[in-house]
């Protein structure tokens, strides 16, 4: 009696360490459902590196246009007669806004063969747009066409030249995120100016 216990007690290990044994094995076989759906996305592209980055700019971008009220528009550091700056003659924060709007459209129109609308006469963008809500709608489209020029790229043509144009089209295309960069740093000096924390620094030490 005693060595059918024995017997039996040893089947039993047997069989529970072979079933976790076997556990381990689908486990390590089987990924998470987080691996499974990171071995599931796509590869990153050059158009899906550069629409990153176009991304991240606008969300600045947008970010700095929203924050400024719509009074302050009209604002540039001229109005403040800052002893020994030259600030005569630089553009409003709405010029800097519809700049960056109209250049993006200069820039990008040739990746994506649109035409530059009408109402863009120069840099400075329509002079009709005088509303927020309307300047930061111009800038909204002129940053979709960004999306769209950023699909076009390949490596097989990025480093083509567009018609009508002396630059590769990636370096039009990420001439565009720079440019705005560089705006950006402006229009940020524009809202300290008027006493304005940029979104981007809220909740962090200045």
């Amino acid at each position: 009696m005693k060595q059918i216990r024995i017997l039996l007690s040893a089947v039993l290990i047997f069989a529970v360490t072979a079933l976790g044994q076997g556990q381990a094995t689908n486990s390590a076989a089987t990924p998470s459902a987080p691996q499974a759906q990171q071995s599931q996305q796509a590869a990153p592209t050059i158009a899906s590196t550069v629409d990153r980055e176009i991304s991240g700019v606008e969300k600045q971008i947008l970010e700095v246009a929203e924050a400024m009220p719509e009074d302050k528009y009209n604002f540039s550091p001229e109005s403040l007669n800052i002893p020994g700056a030259d600030y005569k003659g630089v553009r409003t924060f709405a010029i800097q806004v519809k700049h960056v709007a109209a250049s993006n459209y200069f820039i990008w129109s040739p990746l994506t063969g649109d035409k530059v609308p009408e109402s863009i006469k120069d840099g400075n963008g329509p002079a009709d747009l005088k509303t927020k809500a309307d300047i930061i709608k111009f800038l909204k489209d002129s940053f979709a066409l960004g999306h769209k020029a950023a699909a076009t790229l390949t490596t097989q043509n990025m480093l083509q030249t567009p018609e009508k144009s002396k630059s590769s089209r990636l370096r039009l295309a990420t001439f565009g995120v720079a440019h705005a960069f560089d705006h950006y740093g402006q229009m940020v000096e524009y809202l300290r100016m008027n006493g304005i924390v940029p979104p981007a620094s809220r909740g962090k030490s200045d």
